[in-house]
Parts: structure tokens; sequence; C-alpha cells
């Protein structure tokens, strides 16, 4: 069956990958930008990419969106297999979250009930260098969980400070990534400067399109 490491062995999509990422991240932080700054909606935007990603590689019908919340860590579905797709941002591959949350009792509860449910698609943003795209299967997960250990591949944010949700170690997050299994693209990071964007215009449009309500 057809699967993900597709678009690591399909040199036509790696470079198109590397040539229009770039420029369709950065659009996403436009779109999602106040005053200057990046609201934290820039997630769900890269995350509808990446998806559009994979119904332009292997057909809107062969990907499924609407998951159960019986699903928390996956956020696609190819071909019937869960995906979870993960963006962190700078030139070190740390900060990689597992699950989101403010509470540190679910934290820690979830902390010591995880283990790898489903492969991961990982993209690494860093602006004005290299960065990439990973694919880390399931298998790949396994093996890292069981050869480092639970305490060294979760971590849990510090005592008395605002937690954000769990992470996967710095350590475990490079054995994953350089393993065997594990696929990479390279991407340059490169911002357009010609890039103008106004994240009204597809609202007005739509506003200003004739109703045949009755």
């Amino acid at each position: 069956m057809p699967g993900l490491t597709e678009i690591f062995d399909d040199f036509r999509i790696v470079r198109h990958i590397q040539r229009r990422l770039p420029l369709l991240f950065q659009i996403a932080e436009l779109e999602s930008s106040r005053a200057g700054k990046t609201g934290m909606e820039v997630g769900s935007v890269r995350e509808k990419i990446i998806i559009a990603l994979l119904m332009y590689k292997f057909g809107e019908t062969n990907i499924e969106t609407d998951l159960p919340i019986t699903e928390p860590e996956a956020d696609v579905k190819l071909f019937g297999r869960p995906i979870s797709i993960k963006t962190i941002t700078g030139n070190s591959l740390s900060g990689v979250k597992l699950i989101w949350t403010v509470d540190a009792q679910k934290a820690r509860v979830f902390s010591e009930t995880y283990s790898p449910k489903c492969d991961i698609l990982l993209v690494q943003i860093n602006w004005g260098g290299e960065g990439g795209m990973y694919y880390i299967p399931l298998k790949v997960q396994e093996m890292i969980f069981q050869e480092v250990g639970r305490h060294q591949y979760i971590k849990l944010p510090k005592p008395g400070t605002n937690p954000r949700g769990v992470e996967i170690t710095k350590t475990a997050l490079t054995k994953l990534t350089q393993a065997e299994d594990s696929k990479r693209i390279k991407i340059e990071w490169i911002r357009k400067k010609e890039v103008k964007v106004n994240p009204y215009r597809r609202w007005v449009d739509l506003w200003r399109e004739e109703s045949h309500e009755a």
C-alpha cells in the first residue's frame, strides 16, 4: 500500500516541496500575523498546508481529516493509517510537543501512560538557514522509546513554570530523525520579499457573493 515514503522517494515531489513549502509557510505566517507578531493559529494553518500536500500527492479520497477525539495524537489518516503532523521553529531539533496542556497533573499522567501510536511527519522551520521535513515511522519511535526508556524519551515541563506541553527530549528526537528507516528532505528556508497577503480578502469576496437563500 502506498505511504509517506513515496513523498521522500519521488524526486519531483521532493523538489516541489523544497521550492514551495517555504513560500506557503511564509504566507501562513503573514495571514496569522497581527502588529508584526505571528499568532498561535499559524500552527493550524501549517497543518492544513501539509495535509493539502498529502491530498495533492495521494488524492483527496485517500485522506481522512475528520478524526474522532479518541485519536488525539493523530491529525490525519493516509490510506487509513494515522499520522501526527508536527512543526518546530529554529536551528535545533528540540521542543517537539507530544501533547499540549497547561495542566501539570494531566501532563504527568500522560507521561506515565504514553507509548508511540502513529507515524510522525515533522517540519523543522529555520528561516535564513537549513531545516527540513522528516518522516519518522511508528516502528522507529517504538524502537527508540524502548532503547532510551520512558524518562529519557519524554520531557515534562519544569515545576513552577507555565507549562505548554509534554515534549520529546532532544536526545530522543535526534535519534528518531537519524534512524536508518527515517526519511528527510533538506529545505532552505528563504523568505520571498515580494509576498503580500490580505488575510481578509477571501472573506470580503464571500460576503460579496449573491445569496440564493430563500
